[in-house]
C-alpha cells in the first residue's frame, strides 16, 4: 500500500482528562476503504480515540492528519473537516421535534447550501436503502432503537462523508434490533467506505473489519488482522480479554 491511500494519520496521540491520561501516545494511520475496529475493555480509550478523531475531545498531545491536513492545528476550522467524518453514537441523537426526513435535509441544506428538492431527493434514496422510505414523515418517538439507528447512519451519509466513525452503535439496542443495523455497516464496508467502529460485537469484528485494535489502558496493545487478533492473540492480556466476550 502506498501513502497516498492514507486517509487519517494520527501521530503520538494523548489525551489527559483531570491528570489521568486516557490515551498514551496512541500512533495508527487509517487507509481509504478500510474498516478499522476497536475491541478492548470498557475505560481503555476506545471512544475517547474515535471522538479525538474529529475534535469532539480535543488531544492534549500528538497530531491527526486527515485529507492531508493537521486538524489539531489550533488555525483549521474544524467545521469544515467535520462536515466530511460522519459520526453515529450510541444514543442515535436525533433532533427529536423534527421528522426523520428533516432530521436528514437539515445539514446538507444548511451546510451544503442543496436545495430542499436536491436533499429529500438523496435523503428519500438512503430511507429506500435501510428500508425505511416509508417513516420519513413520522418523528423519531414513533421509532424503534433499531429503526433509530439506521436512521442515525444515513442522517449522517446525507452529507457524503469520507470517512464514518461509529461510536458503540448497538449496545443501547434490545438484542433482537442489533442485527438490522450490523446489516448496514456490512453493506457500508461492501461499498468500501471508510469507517473506525468501536465496539463490543465481535462477529461483526472478526466478519467485516479489515484490521483489528485491541486497546487497553490508553495504548494499542496488539494491532492486526482479524485472524491474527481472533485466532492468533500474543499478549495474555489479549488472550483473556477474548476468553471473557466469545
Amino acid at each position: 500500500m502506498n501513502d497516498k491511500e492514507i486517509l487519517i494519520s494520527v501521530k503520538n496521540l494523548e489525551k489527559k482528562f483531570n491528570g489521568v491520561t486516557a490515551l498514551k501516545s496512541v500512533s495508527t494511520d487509517i487507509r481509504k476503504g478500510e474498516v478499522v475496529v476497536m475491541i478492548g475493555p470498557s475505560g481503555s480509550g476506545k471512544s475517547t480515540f474515535l471522538r479525538c478523531l474529529n475534535l469532539l475531545e480535543m488531544p492534549t498531545g500528538g497530531t491527526i492528519t486527515f485529507n492531508g491536513v493537521d486538524i489539531t492545528d489550533k488555525k483549521v476550522d474544524i467545521n469544515i473537516h467535520r462536515q466530511k467524518m460522519g459520526m453515529v453514537f450510541q444514543h442515535f441523537n436525533l433532533f427529536p421535534h423534527m421528522t426523520i426526513l428533516k432530521n436528514m435535509t437539515l445539514a446538507p441544506m444548511k451546510l451544503q447550501k442543496k436545495s430542499e428538492q436536491e436533499a429529500t431527493a438523496e435523503a428519500m434514496k438512503l430511507l429506500e436503502r435501510v428500508g425505511l422510505a416509508d417513516r420519513a414523515n413520522a418523528y423519531p418517538s414513533q421509532l424503534s432503537g433499531g429503526q433509530k439507528q439506521r436512521i442515525a447512519i444515513v442522517r449522517a451519509l446525507c452529507m457524503k462523508p469520507d470517512v464514518m466513525l461509529f461510536d458503540e452503535p448497538t449496545s443501547a439496542l434490545d438484542p433482537e434490533m442489533v442485527g438490522e443495523v450490523l446489516d448496514v455497516m456490512k453493506e457500508l464496508a461492501e461499498d468500501h467506505m471508510t469507517m473506525v467502529v468501536v465496539t463490543h460485537e465481535m462477529g461483526f469484528a472478526r466478519e467485516v473489519g479489515d484490521r483489528v485494535l485491541f486497546l487497553e489502558d490508553g495504548i494499542i496493545m496488539e494491532e492486526g488482522t482479524p485472524d491474527d487478533i481472533f485466532n492468533h492473540p500474543k499478549t495474555e492480556r489479549l488472550q483473556s480479554f477474548l476468553a471473557k466476550v466469545l
